[in-house]
């Protein structure tokens, strides 16, 4: 076993790839790189019918591409009154080339006349494990909250400023990064497949 094993992360979102560069540190003996590191590297379109079936694409397609370990994510937000939109869509409810201004406002407009328990929601996450070879791992955890009426907070991205964790007062994007990154449904999904990096990388 080299003394250092590289592991590439596949995404090109500066914000996730931040997150998970803070939770890969917690294990030894990772080169830790992403997709911004390949600019060669043609991201295929995922066209799968979950979460799941995505974060397994992405992390297999680059992994053979690459010939690297790869940790790949997909996730989203889930509201059930919205028949459970935005869902796959997450990242381009609002269309194609949506930011995330344009999604969070039109999140809001379909769910401006919900109200209690019909504005409950969650953020869904996929994570997948995949060698150059074959896929490894997937795990996947959930984050239960609810939307709020306005945005509120300057942290985050995405959807944070509209997502209050159930339990707590105040949404991602108002809370301390740290603390998101300990109560995320990215984090609850990576805890659960540490264990098995730790045994592959140390």
């Amino acid at each position: 076993m080299p003394d250092f094993v590289e592991i590439v992360i596949a995404s090109k979102n500066v914000h996730k790839i931040r997150e998970y560069k803070e939770m890969l540190r917690e294990i030894v003996n990772l080169d830790i790189l992403s997709l911004l590191d390949f600019p060669n590297y043609i991201v295929k379109e995922e066209g799968g019918i979950s979460f799941q079936d995505n974060a397994k694409k992405k992390a297999l397609n680059a992994a053979k591409e690459l010939n690297r370990w790869v940790l790949a994510d997909d996730s989203g937000l889930v509201v059930p009154a919205l028949n459970k939109e935005p869902g796959l869509y997450s990242a381009r409810y609002a269309g194609k080339d949506a930011t995330y201004a344009d999604n969070r406002k039109k999140l809001l407009a379909n769910m401006e006349k919900l109200e209690d328990e019909d504005r409950n929601a969650f953020f869904e996450c996929h994570i997948a494990l995949s060698s150059p070879e074959y896929l490894k791992k997937v795990v996947f955890a959930i984050c239960e909250g609810r939307i709020v009426e306005k945005e509120k907070g300057g942290g985050g991205f995405g959807y944070d400023s509209l997502f209050v964790k159930n339990g707590y007062s105040k949404t991602f994007a108002e809370l301390d990064s740290s603390i998101k990154n300990r109560i995320s449904h990215r984090r609850k999904a990576f805890d659960k497949i540490k264990p098995f990096l730790e045994t592959l990388f140390i």
